[in-house]
C-alpha cells in the first residue's frame, strides 16, 4: 500500500475517516516560512521538501491578506498530491481551498467550533503544553497534538522550552498522535528518543537549508530512527 520513499504516505482506499494515515502523516511535519525563500521561489522550496519526503505540510501565513492566503493555499493543495495539507489557524481558508485540515492553538478558534465547520472527515490538530490541555483536546475530537516548544526556537520568540518529562507525560496520557515542535534540528533529535512522540514538526531545519531535498531526507531518516 505504500508509495516509494519520496512519497511515503499511504492512502486509505477503503472505508475510513480520512484519506491519510494520521500517525504516518505526523512523522515529518513541515511548517512553511517564506522568509527563507530568497534565492528560490516559495513553491520550489515546498516541492523540494515534498520530494525529499515530508509527510505533512502546514501552510503558515501570518502576514497575508485573506485573498492572498487563499490563493497560496490553493497552490499548495495542487503540490500536496500525496501528503495532507494543513492550514494554520484559518478555518475559512481550509474550507475554501479544500485543504485536508487545520491546526489551531489554545487561543485560536475553539476545537468544537472548528469541528462543526469542517465536519468529521477533516484533520484537526491542536497545540498543547500540558497534560490537561492534551486530554481536553483529545476529548473534544482533536486528531493530533502539536506539543512544544521542545527546544528554544527563533520561530516564536516568546516560546519557552517545554520540559521533556511533560512531553512524555502527554504522550502517555493520550491515544492520538503527538508531534514535537520547536527548535528541532537533525543534531538534537536524539534527545527526544523515548518520549513517545509520533513525529516532529520543523521549519528552519528544512526551509533554511541550501539543499532542501537532502535536508529533508536526512531528517526523515533520523526521525524514523527515534520513533
Amino acid at each position: 500500500m505504500y508509495f516509494l520513499r519520496h512519497n511515503p504516505m499511504p492512502f486509505f482506499l477503503l472505508k475510513g475517516k480520512f484519506m491519510y494515515n494520521i500517525k504516518e502523516a505526523m512523522k515529518l511535519y513541515a511548517v512553511t516560512d517564506r522568509r527563507w525563500a530568497i534565492k528560490d521561489s516559495f513553491e520550489k522550496q515546498v516541492q523540494a521538501a515534498i520530494t525529499g519526503g515530508i509527510t505533512c505540510l502546514q501552510l503558515r501565513e501570518k502576514n497575508m491578506s485573506e485573498i492572498e492566503f487563499l490563493h497560496e493555499a490553493i497552490k499548495m493543495k495542487t503540490l500536496c498530491k500525496s501528503i495532507p495539507l494543513i492550514i494554520n489557524d484559518n478555518i475559512e481558508i481550509a474550507i475554501k481551498s479544500n485543504a485536508d485540515g487545520v491546526h489551531i492553538g489554545q487561543h485560536d478558534t475553539k476545537l468544537l467550533e472548528a469541528r462543526e465547520k469542517l465536519g468529521p472527515k477533516k484533520i484537526i490538530g491542536v497545540s498543547t503544553q500540558t497534560v490537561k490541555q492534551a486530554l481536553l483536546a483529545e476529548k473534544n475530537g482533536a486528531d493530533y497534538l502539536g506539543v512544544g516548544a521542545v527546544f528554544a526556537t527563533s520561530t516564536k520568540d516568546n516560546a519557552k522550552p517545554l520540559d521533556h518529562d511533560i512531553l512524555k507525560a502527554i504522550t502517555n496520557a493520550v491515544s492520538i498522535p503527538v508531534v514535537a515542535i520547536g527548535g528541532i534540528t537533525k543534531d538534537n533529535l536524539e534527545v527526544l528518543q523515548g518520549t513517545g512522540i509520533d513525529g516532529t514538526a520543523v521549519v528552519s531545519a528544512i526551509f533554511s537549508k541550501p539543499d532542501i531535498k537532502q535536508a529533508t531526507q536526512d531528517l526523515l531518516s533520523r526521525v524514523e530512527g527515534i520513533i
